[in-house]
């Protein structure tokens, strides 16, 4: 569920979906984190690098915690950025846990069951 909604944060700045609005200048924050969103959303959830993609999803969340939220507020109740601190938190898990025996990861290595 982690991965389809931090997903859906990238679609939404793709295609303006979920009533949100397309990203039209690239480079900026919203263009790469759009990018880092459906590139790496897609590989956690179908659990291809999990590990990696996880780490580079935690990073990036972050970065949105400290950059755009954080200076609203100490606490994530009050700042808004709750999303971010839980997806980057379970992010971190699944870069040190891995995708688990169902992921893409485990299917080529032999090791799925």
């Amino acid at each position: 569920m982690a991965a389809i909604v931090y997903l859906q944060h990238g679609v939404q700045k793709l295609t303006g979906a979920f009533g949100g609005h397309p990203v039209r200048e690239f480079p900026s924050w919203s263009g790469f984190a759009m990018v880092i969103e459906c590139v790496f959303g897609a590989l956690i959830l179908t659990g291809l690098f999990t590990r990696l993609s996880a780490f580079i999803a935690s990073g990036e969340m972050a970065v949105a915690f400290f950059k755009f939220h954080f200076p609203h507020g100490f606490w994530p109740i009050e700042n808004h950025g709750e999303v971010p601190v839980l997806l980057c938190f379970i992010f971190l898990y699944l870069a040190v846990a891995g995708g688990g025996p169902i992921a893409v990861d485990s299917m080529m290595g032999g090791r799925g069951r």
